[in-house]
Formats: structure tokens, sequence, C-alpha cells
């Protein structure tokens, strides 16, 4: 009896298809393959050698403690965001305790997505979907 009510149902994803094309963009194998530019990769292993070292740094000057107190507020920062929607998350929390607050780039006020003429809104609604696990994707669709 189990067998056959077992039968009857059709299992499915929720969210439907990873792969939807309409809603996500269509995919790129190329960068799937190619990895990121190599000055993109210097910059990235030189920033996490000073991250390395300013750490060493102040467990030599403070303590293991210090250091290990300062991860737990960047992680809790970086999970604080608004809902999508409207108005972007600034991160202004997590910004003042890593410093970046006071480097002003180009891209503080140029290219800004949102300026872009081929910006789409965001939709509230799938993003906190996507957010809670009901539905896969990115939470920001991609600028057309």
């Amino acid at each position: 009896m189990e067998d056959a009510s077992a039968s009857k149902y059709i299992p499915h994803q929720i969210g439907g298809l990873q792969n939807d094309s309409f809603r996500f963009g269509l995919d790129g194998v190329k960068s799937d393959i190619v990895g990121s530019h190599p000055l993109q990769s210097s910059l990235q292993s030189t920033r996490r050698m000073e991250e390395a070292m300013k750490r060493q740094c102040k467990v030599n000057l403070y303590g293991t403690a210090f250091p290990l107190k300062e991860e737990l507020d960047r992680q809790i920062l970086s999970r604080f965001q608004r809902p999508p929607g409207p108005i972007p998350s600034s991160m202004l929390g997590l910004e003042t305790v890593t410093g970046s607050i006071d480097h002003f780039g180009f891209e503080d006020c140029l290219n800004d997505p949102r300026d872009s003429e081929t910006f789409r809104p965001s939709d509230m609604h799938h993003g906190m979907e996507v957010r809670l696990g009901l539905s896969k994707g990115p939470v920001y669709p991609s600028i057309i």
C-alpha cells in the first residue's frame, strides 16, 4: 500500500530549475573555465598577506584573544544586511571595522549599477525566497 501511494507523487525541487535562463541569464562556459586576471589574483593574494601580517602583529602586541574578537565582530557585521529591495545595504559597520571606510575610490561615486540604463530593479520576493532557501539562483538579477 505504501509503494502505491509513494509512486503517485513526483519528486521536485523547490524553486524550479537551476538553469533558468529567462530569470538568471545565459550561462557562459568561458567564465567557468578561465580564472581571474593575473593582476586581480595578485592583488587578492597581496591583500591576504597584508591581513595575515596585521593579524600576527596584533597577536604579538595584544595576545590571541584580540584578533579572535575582531574576526567575530567582522563575521557578525558581514551578515547584517537589509532585505532585498529598493534600498541597497551599505554595510557601514563592516566598513568601519575593516577600515575600508577611509578609502574613497572611483567606484564610490562612478560606475554605480543603479545609474545604468539597463538596470533591472531586484524582485524583493525572489530575493527573500533565495535568502530563506526556498528558491535557487542569485538574489539580484544581473544587469541585462
